[in-house]
């Protein structure tokens, strides 16, 4: 994937949903109800390593759930929306608070919730399995699918054009 240097150089802020995205879309429920989420730590070593280059992380997601924000947390993540389904308006509030221009904002997503957000950020990415509305709003589209890896192909690729690999 490659992306404009321009854009990775610019960028402050890249923002993340959850499902689809940092898991593969599954959610599994244990026989008391308690739902559970699979997360890659290839994609945690990407956010990483990303965070370490100056870029501030962020997750919006429509779910809340506390193993979102034990991720987050794990990965020093500080901006942490949930039960948001409004992404578009989420990512631009937050963006406004920490004073960064959209030309400087990234977002990935995956379906039809993401697709303001994926619109109004200047780097958009959707996974190989997103629904055709994301692929179509997103600018780049990775090759791996979400939950298996698509956020560290993201992730590297902004930091190679960052110089940062």
């Amino acid at each position: 994937m490659l992306i404009s240097s321009i854009d990775a150089q610019n960028l402050r802020l890249m923002a993340f949903d959850v499902d689809g995205v940092m898991t593969d879309g599954r959610i599994y429920f244990t026989p008391d109800g308690e739902a559970l989420k699979v997360f890659n730590t290839l994609d945690g070593h990407g956010l990483k390593k990303l965070a370490a280059s100056g870029v501030t992380l962020a997750i919006i997601t429509g779910r809340n759930t506390p193993m979102v924000a034990k991720r987050a947390a794990d990965l020093g993540i500080q901006h942490v929306i949930q039960g948001r389904e409004d992404k578009g308006v989420a990512l631009q509030t937050l963006a406004a608070e920490l004073g960064v221009d959209p030309s400087e904002t990234g977002y990935a997503g995956d379906d039809e919730p993401d697709v303001s957000a994926l619109e109004w950020a200047r780097l958009s990415f959707a996974p190989a399995n997103a629904h055709d509305c994301a692929l179509q709003a997103a600018d780049h589209h990775t090759a791996r699918r979400g939950g298996e890896g698509a956020v560290r192909e993201i992730c590297d690729a902004i930091l190679l054009q960052r110089g940062a690999q």
